[in-house]
């Protein structure tokens, strides 16, 4: 299975790339082919210092795309519209949406888009035919690249094509010992994608630091 990464040297999408690529071809992308490039040089020699083999290929975010049979969407929501709009490609594939719509205020706050969720917009922007899910919201950048650590998660997964869900429950359960929860239709995903600016709250009040959540 190829997984192509869409933003794939962000710190979110370079975190994901780390944590799949010993077990799945991860294919990273970016607007700077070179900078896949180098980020996945330095990936694997991470990687490899640590006993790992990976598989990780640099590319254009459109070549991640046309490459792979899943995608990962690791950006911003205020450059996901752009991103979008620049890229095609996506039809039948599996696209994961862990994007979070918000704002830092006095505190964070969940600002959706007209459609409800990011992975709603996601859904109106792709083809008809493109499979979309959304998750990976509530897990902290800074976690993805703390390799010397287990991700001990749960991670809600929202989606209306239940066998694309189940292939993306199953890659959630192949990292570390995250644990996926199906959590409904692809509507389900703003109660998810609300969680994050929860937690970054949480964790600011209280001086916490990358909390995430555990369904027990």
């Amino acid at each position: 299975m190829k997984i192509g990464i869409v933003g794939g040297t962000g710190d979110i999408g370079e975190g994901i790339a780390l944590r799949l690529s010993p077990v799945f071809d991860v294919i990273v992308g970016s607007r700077e082919k070179d900078k896949a490039q180098a980020t996945c040089r330095l990936g694997t020699e991470t990687l490899k210092n640590r006993g790992k083999a990976c598989s990780l290929t640099g590319v254009s975010n459109q070549e991640a795309v046309d490459g792979a049979d899943i995608i990962i969407l690791a950006i911003p929501f205020k450059h996901l519209a752009g991103t979008l709009e620049g890229l095609h490609g996506f039809e039948n594939k599996i696209v994961i949406s862990p994007v979070n719509p918000m704002e830092k205020r006095d505190y964070f706050t969940f600002v959706p888009p007209l459609e409800g969720s990011a992975a709603l917009m996601v859904k109106r922007m792709l083809p008809p035919t493109a499979r979309i899910c959304s998750a990976f919201n509530t897990i902290a950048a800074n976690k993805w690249k703390a390799l010397d650590e287990e991700l001990s998660y749960s991670v809600p997964v929202c989606g209306d094509d239940d066998a694309a869900k189940r292939e993306v429950m199953g890659i959630v359960n192949s990292v570390s010992k995250l644990q996926a929860f199906n959590a409904g239709p692809l509507a389900a995903s703003c109660m998810v994608e609300a969680l994050t600016p929860l937690l970054l709250n949480i964790a600011r009040y209280n001086k916490m630091k990358d909390v995430g959540i555990q369904f027990l």
